[in-house]
């Protein structure tokens, strides 16, 4: 049976997020922590989590509930957005994320 703040947001989606380690995904999860969601018709829940199989938490898991699709569709949305943020800035100003894919470059 549904609590009563589940069944206030009836509408939820998870989304998992890999990133090449630990560190990355811990970056990231507290650059996309510090901003909250502007309705309150929207909850959101991040982590950091293993995949199957793994110890290593390189796996940012965005759980989100909402009270409609519309209000589900617009969070996500907008945190994709800033989720390319992160990743675009990861990309140019990590070394160890420059380095490995110069190394791959190299082997293939």
């Amino acid at each position: 049976m549904a609590t009563d703040s589940e069944a206030g947001f009836p509408c939820a989606l998870t989304l998992d997020v890999p990133f090449p380690d630990p560190r990355l995904a811990s970056v990231a999860l507290q650059a996309l922590r510090v901003d909250k969601e502007l309705s309150s018709l929207v909850k959101r829940d991040l982590s950091v989590v293993a995949p199957e199989g793994s110890a290593e938490t390189t796996v940012l898991r965005v759980e989100y509930k909402a009270a409609t699709n519309r209000m589900l569709r617009v969070a996500v949305n907008s945190f994709f957005e800033s989720l390319a943020l992160v990743l675009e800035v990861q990309e140019e100003l990590d070394v160890d994320v420059v380095e490995a894919r110069q190394a791959q470059g190299s082997s293939g």
